[in-house]
């Protein structure tokens, strides 16, 4: 029987669809450099679809969401366009929405999908009056190369260590894999305000922002 970290790795490996994928997570799980096990992890979520069943296991552990209705937890991190300090206040001062998106890892299949969604409709979050924002824990360095390389109109926020992601209810620590950025999406209003997360967007990435389109409005004209 499979226990503590070995279950995590059991779990991840059953839910890849190649035998010699999942033979190369269960040799990995005690061998793979903690600098590695991060993007290595970011890799597993973002190409299966499964991932709901690994966030169930015992060894994983979930931070809790943040209230919707009041200020939206504050933080202060590095941005993919040089900025050092990017804090929610940064963010609001212009009087817009924020889409503030977590993701599991930069150059993903999920990832890169999902960013390509908000691309694709960045008119029409403007004429909503609201802006993109990624984050994950991927160094400043990696989030600038997939905004360069995807052509995005927006920036992401790194962080690094997981701490923001662990107070907006997006980290999951896996032993032995360390903290990634849960593909969360939370809603913040021109005050600052939380008014609305989706949680289940792994399921659903191609339509996601369509999806936040729908909810913008709806927010918008209540």
């Amino acid at each position: 029987m499979f226990t503590g970290n070995r279950l995590v790795v059991a779990l991840l490996a059953a839910l890849l669809t190649s035998p010699c994928e999942a033979f190369s997570v269960m040799k990995m799980s005690s061998s793979v450099p903690e600098a590695s096990r991060r993007t290595f992890l970011s890799r597993v979520v973002t190409t299966t679809a499964g991932v709901g069943i690994v966030a169930a296991g015992p060894s994983i552990a979930a931070a809790a969401l943040p209230t919707t209705g009041i200020k939206a937890p504050s933080f202060q991190l590095p941005s993919s366009r040089g900025e050092i300090n990017t804090t929610l206040d940064d963010l609001t001062a212009g009087g817009k929405w924020t889409v503030l998106y977590f993701y599991p890892g930069a150059f993903t299949s999920g990832c890169t999908l999902e960013a390509r969604g908000f691309q694709r409709d960045m008119d029409q979050y403007r004429k909503l009056n609201s802006q993109i924002v990624g984050v994950s824990v991927d160094p400043v360095e990696k989030n600038a190369q997939f905004c360069n390389s995807e052509g995005l109109d927006f920036f992401m926020l790194s962080d690094e260590g997981g701490k923001v992601s662990k107070n907006y209810g997006s980290a999951l620590s896996v032993p032995g894999f360390g903290t990634f950025s849960n593909r969360q999406t939370y809603l913040i209003d021109p005050t600052g305000n939380l008014r609305w997360v989706f949680t289940d967007v792994e399921s659903h990435v191609a339509r996601h922002s369509a999806e936040v389109l729908e909810k913008l409005t709806e927010l918008q004209t209540a």
